[in-house]
């Protein structure tokens, strides 16, 4: 007698007595539901901004340092917290000099070493309005993120994004060379990032998603807007831009998710069904985008690094090569 396959199970007839294959069931798959991450990152970059901002706000003190102390807005009630007149800060914030002592994006400055302005400035606002709306921006679209991916994720992304935006916004300043001291601050690049990322998340995970071209088209939406704002007089748009396209690569590596159908063997039972009916983890279209993905990153971040140093930094470089060589 051969041995009995084990998708079998044999059922006797009681006419005959003969005996009949029947198929057993199909497996039943058991995931655990999946639960959404704890989000604190979020909360404690939305706390780490609103403290910085105090902190440049006491440091400004509008009233020893502006040649107007009298203008100062809601000088009795803030003290030295009250901000700059409007025709100087629209926005409710501390002076231009305060936000580039204190970190701010120089690029005549980063030219000259400070590469570390590229991530500070994404810690500081120019005003309180500044501030409001990237926070509103931070808790609407952050969290959502953290709580499907994670801080592993999401943390990454965010400063990388940022980072991005940085650098395309020297990089833009390279080409007007009157503006080599204008002073950025603000979290809209690695906003702009985390928007990028859900849309490049929507494409490499579109097996999952039910209705798929309205998540695409509300996600669109909300981009165009968003960017069609960076064309406001006094809006570094080319920081936005930056921290999207880098959001949006950085999506296809970080975001990556199991394709739908997709079941971890530990839950597939019965164990004899797992073999050849299961499906691959990933689509192969998420490994070429991922790919893809890393080596555009990697080439820009490269190539916006090498652009930022002085010319003097090669020479410098090239003079050590040479007495190494002789």
């Amino acid at each position: 007698m051969g041995k009995t396959p084990a998708a079998y199970d044999f059922e006797y007839a009681a006419h005959g007595g003969a005996y009949y294959a029947v198929r057993a069931p199909p497996p039943v798959y058991y995931p655990p539901p999946r639960k959404p991450w704890v989000t604190w990152l979020v909360p404690l970059i939305f706390a780490v901004d609103v403290a910085l901002f105090v902190y440049t706000m006491y440091e400004n003190d509008c009233p020893e340092t502006f040649e107007e102390p009298d203008q100062c807005l809601f000088r009795e009630k803030l003290g030295r917290f009250s901000f700059l007149p409007l025709h100087k800060n629209p926005l409710l914030g501390p002076s231009t000099i305060t936000l580039q002592r204190l970190g701010g994006l120089q690029l005549a400055l980063v030219q000259h070493g400070e590469s570390w302005r590229l991530v500070s400035c994404l810690w500081l606002h120019a005003g309180a309005i500044h501030l409001l709306t990237n926070m509103l921006s931070l808790l609407f679209i952050g969290t959502r993120l953290e709580e499907e991916f994670g801080f592993l994720r999401i943390g990454p992304l965010y400063l990388l994004s940022g980072f991005g935006g940085s650098l395309l916004s020297c990089l833009h300043l390279l080409v007007l060379a009157d503006k080599a001291n204008v002073v950025s601050v603000g979290a809209s690049g690695a906003l702009f990032g985390l928007l990028g990322a859900m849309l490049s998340e929507l494409i490499t995970n579109w097996s999952i998603y039910s209705n798929k071209c309205s998540a695409l088209s509300t996600l669109l939406a909300i981009i165009t807007l968003n960017l069609a704002v960076g064309f406001i007089p006094g809006v570094d748009n080319s920081a936005h831009i930056g921290g999207f396209l880098s959001g949006f690569l950085l999506g296809f590596i970080l975001l990556i998710r199991p394709q739908y159908g997709y079941v971890s063997r530990k839950y597939l039972l019965p164990p004899a069904y797992d073999k050849g009916k299961r499906k691959a983890k990933h689509k192969c279209y998420q490994y070429f985008f991922c790919a893809v993905a890393l080596i555009l990153l990697t080439i820009g971040y490269t190539y916006g690094l090498l652009k930022l140093l002085k010319p003097a930094t090669f020479a410098q470089l090239n003079d050590k090569l040479m007495e190494h060589l002789h």
